[in-house]
């Protein structure tokens, strides 16, 4: 197992790197010198108002100082990275708040042995000092059935209790006031980690290993083991198994949750999850709990309180009621804080209806006969030869983009066959190709879409007025005209347009009196597979390829490829 990268400028030094980097950027902040502690900006603004300190180690940004600000935390103080803050640090923290007016000091600390030990000391001897200071152990992890000496780990929901305790002590409430609202808020927490994947500290090999095709329930944001490993589960599978781990009755660290209750719902990336992933699993959160008859009166998603670069989720969920959810809505400066809506989480939202197409908007009829037959045919043909290709078109779009050409293109083809299954396609040339640009704007997907629906719509309109050969000509100049006015592609730019021209510039026969369709049409595709042949000697002048050097791009173009594919497959089905 290697040592994976990091973005550091040392490893030694990363942990006061990232601290200073987010003070730089926040005027809100500052350091506090000889020390890695950050602390307000306005210090002078918390006379005579509880101060709240937290902290713990790196690694969980935005976790601790991003809840920094009036409305949450009055300091943090890190550590190095998945470890404790030093007790002098936590001293000097205190002393500055204390110095600075506060009515008392909270420190609300996440349940891990090394920060109350360190924490508690720090308080200890800043009490032997004369200032007044009481400290919050956050333990809300749901994953063990039975509970540990150590009592339950300090996860996300730290986040919502440096909230609550900071909103009460903008209210100017008393140092036990908010000990004894923020000590009852704890109680109606807990939160649950899947994980995906892996953290490594900077300099070392990851903490754990996981297979490709396994997932780990209830690690700790350290990369600490958790209770079970299992298989890869969807994400609708995944939300509902955590969800009934995390309140379980049997389980001993499980969060009471009856139906009629009340929550807020915290969606938090471990590190590496993507946000389109993340958006699923809250998507299945908030379902999975409506089903439960439980009310999402907030919902927070993003990255809250992280575990490196892990690729996984956690959820966490409050027991909530008027008053909490009012703590949870108020005004902070905090930069990590979301712009919260004021409203519940539902999967109910009013959809608003799509408009209607307008009068003028051409319908697509169908049509029988011998003409919609050989439309059929041709389609078959196109989508067969598409769906073959997949393979080699992502092949080839690996090298220069994202390597689901192939994918776009085999989607475009089963949504024709679904379309041509559901009601016979139109056979008037215009109305086809009309219909056939609809189809691939809203199911094909990507620029291809967007491109092959220039071109069709573009190319319809010669055929309104006649459908004779130079007609057909006609449009593939129109269509083409059309792709390179909204595409910014030329011939030479190794791109579909190279075969599509090609083609074009074969199809000019057509025009002359007397011309013979299939001998002209044979000429023209294979003047597209050579166009598209001849361009694994071009340099890429748009699209994604046009960022890549000429010298790694040694094969022909897919989409280039593609269009003389489609071509040669029209002619066959026409042939036939």
């Amino acid at each position: 197992m290697e040592v994976p990268k990091k973005l550091v400028n040392s490893v030694s030094g990363c942990a006061d790197d990232a601290l200073a980097g987010l003070v730089a950027c926040n005027p809100g902040l500052q350091l506090l010198q000889g020390h890695r502690v950050a602390l307000r900006a306005d210090l002078v603004a918390i006379r005579g108002r509880v101060a709240l300190l937290s902290g713990g180690g790196s690694g969980h940004e935005p976790a601790h100082a991003g809840y920094i600000g009036k409305g949450m935390l009055t300091g943090v103080v890190a550590g190095a990275v998945f470890t404790s803050p030093a007790v002098g640090s936590i001293l000097a923290a205190i002393r500055a708040v204390t110095q600075a007016g506060a009515a008392g000091t909270l420190l609300i600390v996440k349940n891990y042995t090394g920060d109350r030990l360190n924490f508690g000391l720090a308080l200890e001897r800043a009490r032997a000092e004369g200032a007044d200071v009481r400290m919050v152990v956050v333990g809300d992890d749901s994953a063990f059935a039975t509970l540990k000496k150590a009592g339950r780990r300090g996860l996300c929901g730290t986040v919502l209790i440096h909230k609550v305790a900071g909103a009460l002590a903008e209210a100017g409430a008393s140092l036990d006031e908010i000990v004894e609202k923020v000590s009852a808020a704890a109680k109606g927490l807990g939160t649950l980690g899947l994980s995906l994947s892996p953290c490594s500290v900077p300099g070392s090999k990851p903490t754990f290993q996981l297979a490709d095709d396994e997932m780990e329930l209830g690690l700790g944001i350290h990369g600490e083991a958790g209770v079970r490993r299992m298989k890869m589960l969807t994400a609708d599978e995944a939300v509902e198994m955590m969800l009934a781990h995390m309140t379980d009755p049997s389980n001993a660290s499980h969060l009471p949750l009856s139906p009629g209750a009340s929550v807020v719902l915290v969606v938090n990336n471990l590190g590496g999850l993507s946000c389109l992933e993340l958006g699923i699993v809250a998507g299945a959160a908030v379902r999975c709990l409506e089903r439960r008859g439980i009310s999402i009166a907030r919902a927070l998603v993003g990255s809250f309180m992280t575990a490196l670069e892990m690729a996984g989720v956690s959820l966490t969920l409050m027991l909530v009621e008027e008053e909490l959810v009012g703590l949870i809505d108020a005004n902070t400066t905090a930069m990590a804080w979301p712009n919260l809506a004021t409203a519940p989480a539902t999967s109910q939202r009013q959809e608003l209806a799509a408009p209607k197409e307008g009068a003028g908007t051409e319908q697509h009829e169908t049509s029988s006969g011998p003409g919609a037959a050989r439309v059929q045919r041709v389609l078959a043909l196109v989508c067969s030869t598409l769906l073959g290709l997949q393979d080699r078109l992502n092949e080839l779009d690996r090298q220069a983009g994202d390597g689901d050409c192939g994918h776009t293109h085999a989607r475009a083809a089963r949504a024709i066959q679904e379309w041509v299954r559901a009601r016979p396609p139109p056979a008037a040339p215009a109305q086809l190709l009309s219909a056939l640009a609809d189809l691939l704007l809203e199911k094909m997907g990507g620029s291809s879409g967007v491109l092959y629906g220039l071109f069709l719509t573009a190319a319809a309109r010669p055929l309104l007025r006649s459908t004779d050969l130079p007609a057909w000509a006609d449009a593939m100049d129109a269509g083409i005209e059309a792709m390179q006015r909204y595409g910014g592609a030329a011939p030479g730019d190794r791109t579909m347009l190279d075969s599509l021209c090609a083609a074009a510039q074969a199809l000019h026969p057509l025009r002359s009196p007397g011309a013979d369709l299939l001998p002209v049409l044979t000429t023209a595709v294979q003047s597209a597979e050579a166009a598209a042949e001849a361009t694994k000697h071009m340099e890429a002048g748009a699209g994604r390829a046009s960022y890549i050097s000429s010298a790694r791009l040694l094969q022909p173009d897919p989409g280039a490829v593609a269009v003389a594919a489609v071509l040669r497959a029209v002619l066959e089905g026409l042939r036939s």
